[in-house]
Parts: structure tokens; C-alpha cells; sequence
């Protein structure tokens, strides 16, 4: 049965699940209907950290244009551009023994693509959430439910799966930005024009 948790929660990913080494992380939303009448679309995207939280290089960030970092140990498995449907909307997989040893983190982020000239925000949207899944099994481990806290972000970190003593971690975040992308990849130390 997989574990609920609440912002700020930290748990155990690979000490309570012996043996664990892929899992697909999970990212879905919903839209609200009433929207200014622009579609939504919403982008998962990753960035790899050191222990600063920082970015080593681009390929460190990935998205629906870089879909896999150097190594093929985390893969963004494609772009949804509406969110239809019921369950995941976009899932990264990650191979969590074959990580870059460098990488701490990975930051799994939720942004809403052109969000200022369509005049869209995370107010908008509902039932966000993102879930662990063990890929051997399709069991579902962990899951994080955002709820409605967001108004005016157009970006939100749901969360990360860290190194701790040799073992895999979770921390529910779910922290929002104002600036999109922009601000996430400023916090992660990336520069993008």
C-alpha cells in the first residue's frame, strides 16, 4: 500500500523497499474549466543537483527536449500536452543504482508552459500530484498529493528523491514559484536565455 504523505514529509524510498532500484515517478493535474478559453499545457521537468542544490551542466536539466540526462539513469518518457485522462499525465523513470554519484537530488517540477501570455497560474489547476510507482511491480510506493494552495505560481517543485547514508529518500515539497521556469532553473543554478 503506498504511503500518502504531506508537504514537508520526508520518508524512506529504498531502506523500506529492499531491492528497489527502478521506479517510475508519476506527475498528473488537472485543469479547471474555466480558463480565458487557452488550452493548457503542463510540463514535468527534472533537474539532477549536487549537494549545493545546484546544477552541474545543461544536461543535468531534463524535459521534454532533453529527455534523458548523460548516463539514461532518469528518462522523461514524453510530453502530454493536454493532461486528459485519468491517472499520470507525464513519468520520468529513474534507475536509481545507475544515478550519477554527484547527483544528491533530483527535483521533480511541474511548470505551465507560456502561463504570462496566456494568463494562466497553478489557481487554475486541480489535483495535482505526484506518485512513485516500483517499475518491476507497477505497485505504487509513495504518492503526494499537492492540494490547492497555489494562486498566482506558474511553477511548482512537488518534490525529490535524495541521498541519505547510502540510501534513497523522498521529500514532499510542493513549493511554488511566480516567475515559471525562469525561477527554477535561477534556483537551480541554470542559466537559460
Amino acid at each position: 500500500m503506498a504511503i500518502s504523505l504531506s508537504k514537508g514529509q520526508k520518508v524512506d524510498l529504498t531502506k523500506t523497499n529492499p531491492g528497489l532500484s527502478k521506479v517510475i515517478v508519476g506527475l498528473g493535474w488537472d485543469t479547471n474549466k474555466y480558463d480565458g478559453g487557452n488550452d493548457f499545457d503542463l510540463d514535468a521537468s527534472v533537474f539532477c543537483t549536487n549537494g549545493a542544490g545546484k546544477v552541474n551542466s545543461e544536461k543535468d536539466f531534463i524535459f521534454y527536449n532533453n529527455s534523458q540526462n548523460e548516463n539514461g539513469s532518469i528518462v522523461h518518457t514524453g510530453d502530454n500536452r493536454t493532461g486528459e485522462g485519468e491517472g499520470d499525465d507525464e513519468a520520468v523513470k529513474v534507475d536509481l543504482s545507475a544515478v550519477p554519484a554527484d547527483v544528491e537530488k533530483i527535483a521533480f517540477c511541474i511548470t505551465i508552459h507560456d502561463a504570462d501570455a496566456r494568463g494562466q497560474n497553478f489557481g487554475q489547476v486541480s489535483n495535482a500530484f505526484v506518485r512513485i510507482v516500483n517499475e518491476a511491480t507497477n505497485e505504487e510506493v509513495i504518492r503526494f498529493d499537492l492540494g490547492e494552495d497555489f494562486s498566482v505560481e506558474t511553477a511548482v517543485t512537488v518534490g525529490e528523491l535524495y541521498r541519505h547514508n547510502g540510501e534513497w529518500k523522498f521529500n514532499a515539497i510542493g513549493s511554488g514559484y511566480k516567475d515559471g521556469l525562469a525561477g527554477l532553473c535561477r534556483d537551480y543554478g541554470l542559466n537559460i536565455a
